[in-house]
Formats: structure tokens, sequence, C-alpha cells
């Protein structure tokens, strides 16, 4: 019998003794770790043009019914007055009491049978299944397909998709099509062709830089990559492998599986219902043994932009409070060089050495929150860390109490005090502090800026 969630938290003692200590399976994508090397593939969507393969590391969700956009209006402070197809959204979520379960892109191809799909890492997924499932019981119009990535699946997905990126993507797309690249709004969604092929095209970059995500039919994969590739030979194009490809959040901006904040009463019913397996861990500094420390509300990571108070929805109040009182922000966090090097290099000393830092990326929980510390207190969550060759630094996306400025000094505390039993940390190791200077998020300007104009 599948254990639940619920159950999981009664034989732990806690739901923070359960996360730090369950164990989950390091996360690769499934694509080649590196096609040139991943410092090659990270600096080609900053100076010429990059191709990621998306078609294979995210869930899908396949959506439909009449009763389907109201259902989701009710658990989302979205809008979704002026939603229609050819349009994309980023969807979240938030708890009674205004704080976020997740988020993901929700793609509105067409009216009919699976015309929307939301994509994205499964934990708001799994919250909008059981929506779905419950509002079925209650005879609304509703229906749900999930696909999960390509690691847990028979078969090949229903879409390819292709993340094409950098100062070059336009003049490589100008080829494609032979002509102008579309004038598409940014997460919106174009009907092209390439190679012959129909294809579907959403305005959007996944490492802050100009670009698109192409998706269509399986079937017609290779034809379309084929056709991307060779028009981007004299740009110097590159395909981005998984460990560059798990980098790219780090420049555009996103935090990619923010904590779910699903260990109150309202989310009983969900406790019962979810597999324990599929909640994740937590790795990280932070430790405390009150859940709510580590929740978020939306503007703590800039997911403000999605929140919108034209309709009713759960967690609305609480929500319209956390607007008024916005007590954190998202910023960069420049490791020290210096700092960091101290962490390598006592891997190379004599006795008990760091927590041990990988690059490109850091992680080592579904959900990495590292404390924060100014003049010694608490100052916030760093969130997602690791190495961008373009710039040369060590930074890591965070969540910052609002009253401290770019340019201000930081400490991020490194390894964990006391040190957690999951299989990804090592069982001896010192913590260390970082030293860290506070900067915009998204880091460079582009992404801060043009990018985020239209969004």
């Amino acid at each position: 019998m599948t254990e639940t969630l619920a159950q999981a938290i009664e034989r732990a003692g806690s739901p923070v003794e359960l996360l730090r200590n369950q164990n989950w399976p390091a996360f690769t994508f499934p694509v080649a770790p590196e096609f040139t090397n991943w410092r090659d593939e990270q600096r080609a969507w900053n100076t010429s043009v990059a191709l990621m393969d998306q078609s294979h590391h995210m869930t899908q969700l396949f959506l439909d019914g009449a009763d389907l956009i109201a259902l989701l209006s009710s658990i989302s402070p979205n809008t979704f007055a002026t939603f229609r197809p050819g349009v994309a959204k980023q969807l979240i979520s938030v708890n009674r009491d205004g704080y976020l379960i997740g988020d993901g892109i929700l793609f509105y191809n067409a009216d009919g049978p699976e015309g929307l799909v939301l994509i994205g890492h499964h934990i708001l997924i799994d919250w909008v299944r059981f929506n779905v499932e419950r509002a079925r019981a209650a005879g609304k119009d509703v229906n749900a397909r999930l696909e999960p990535n390509s690691h847990m699946r028979q078969g090949p997905p229903t879409f390819y998709r292709y993340e094409l990126q950098g100062p070059h993507a336009d003049a490589v797309m100008e080829k494609v099509f032979g002509g102008p690249v579309p004038e598409i709004k940014f997460f919106h969604i174009g009907d092209v062709e390439i190679a012959g092929r129909p294809v579907k095209a959403l305005r959007h970059g996944m490492a802050g830089q100009p670009g698109f995500e192409f998706y269509g039919p399986w079937a017609d994969n290779e034809i379309v990559l084929d056709a991307l590739m060779t028009a981007g030979e004299e740009h110097g194009i590159r395909r981005v492998g998984a460990k560059a490809y798990s980098s790219s959040p780090l420049e555009s901006g996103w935090v990619p599986t923010p904590f779910p904040a699903v260990f109150d009463d309202d989310f009983a019913e969900y406790r019962e219902w979810l597999p324990a397996a599929r909640i994740g861990s937590v790795g990280g500094s932070l430790y405390s043994t009150d859940i709510h420390d580590y929740y978020m509300t939306p503007f703590d990571i800039g997911l403000g932009r999605s929140v919108r108070f034209d309709h009713d929805f759960h967690g609305r109040a609480a929500l319209e409070k956390h607007a008024e009182n916005q007590g954190r922000r998202k910023v960069t966090l420049i490791w020290n060089a210096d700092d960091v090097a101290g962490v390598v290099r006592s891997q190379l000393e004599p006795g008990t050495p760091a927590k041990y830092l990988d690059f490109p990326k850091a992680r080592y929980g579904l959900y990495q929150m590292d404390e924060v510390l100014q003049d010694g207190r608490r100052a916030g969550i760093s969130t997602d860390a690791g190495y961008v060759a373009y710039d040369q630094l060590y930074m890591s996306l965070a969540t910052l109490d609002a009253r401290i400025r770019d340019g201000e000094q930081v400490e991020v505390v490194w390894g964990e005090d006391p040190i957690s039993r999951k299989d990804s940390v090592e069982a001896e190791h010192r913590q260390v502090r970082i030293r860290a200077t506070v900067a915009p998020a998204p880091y460079h300007d582009y992404a801060r800026t043009v990018y985020r104009q239209n969004a």
C-alpha cells in the first residue's frame, strides 16, 4: 500500500523531520549531460545562440472541460478574464494563508479536448489534479490526463519542445522562416512552419535572453531539430545539455521549486491523497521546527505579477494582506570568490571539510533552503545556487528582507547543522558562512528590463 503524505508525517513526527531526512533521487534531465561542455553551452545563450531540449524533463497535465476555467480560477490568484487560445500564463496557487503552493506554465493551445496543458514540476500539477478529481466527483465537467516526465513514462512524450535563445536567435529564425521573425507578444503563442511542419511558438526565454519555445507533435521532433541546428551553424549554435540547462534559472531569475505550503488544515484532505514519495525533500542550512519558516508568498520570489484580485479564490483575503505588506523580495546573491574557493579548498585539506559545493548547480534537495544572515540575524532564504560561466560568478537566487538594498552584504550559511540523514548529504561536514553581495534578480539588465516589458 502506498504511504500517503499524512501517514509519512505521522511516522516522522513532523513535516520538517520528514522533508529534511527523506531521500529524493538525484534529478537528471533526460538529455546528454553535455554536448560540448557546460561552460561553453552556458556562454552560448549570452554570446551566440543555444538550443535547449525541453521535451523530457517536465511533467505535463492535459486539461479540458466546460467547468475547467472556473475550477482553475477558484484555486489561483491568476486572472482568467482574457485567457484564450494563443495565450500562456505562469499559473500559481496559494493556501488559505496566502503562501505559495507552486507554479507552472499553462498553455491555452485551442478549444476542445486537451486544449490546455499545464507544464512544470509536479508540485502545482498534483494540487490541480487533486482539485480536478474532487470536482469530477461533484459532477463537474473537468478532465485531466497526466503525462509524467521521460524518467517515469513509457514511450515518447506528446510534444517535442525546443527552446531557441540568445542574441543571434532572431537571425537563426529568419533563416528558418525565410523571412522576418513573426511578431508574437511575450507569453503569446503563434502558429509557424519549420521544414514544412506546423509548429507552435511561445515567445519567452528560459535564461532571460530573447527566444522562442517551439513545440509540436513528437513525430516531427527530428525534422524540426535538424532544421534549427542547420540554420544555426553559421552562428555557432550550441545544444544545451542537462548540466548547463539546470543552471539557466540563475540568469532568468526564476526559482525552480519553491517550498509548497501544504501543511496546514486546509490541505488535510490533500495530504491524505498525495503519495509521500511525491513531496520531495529539503536540502540546506535553514533549520526550524516550525514548518511555516519555510513558507513563501508569491511576492517573496517575484511572482506578484501573476496576482490579480478580480475574482474570488482560495487564500484571497490573506494574499491581499501580503500584497499590502511585502516583507521580502527576490534578489540575486553574488557569492564571495575567496569564500567559495575556501569551500572547495576544504575538500583537499586535512580535517572535516565544508559541505561539498557542486558546479554548475549546488542543489541537493528538491527544495534548496539555505539560511541568509545579516548582522547575525536571519534575513532570508537562498533557494538556488550555482556557477555562471559567462560572468565567472557563483550566485544564488534568494528571498530577502525587503529593507536590505542592492549592494549590501549578507552571509549565506552553507552546510547543515544538525546534519540530515539524506543520502545526498555527507555524514561529516562542517557548516560555513559565505559572504555575498545583494544584486537585482534577474541579474542581467536585459532579462530585468527588455525581457520583462510585456510580461
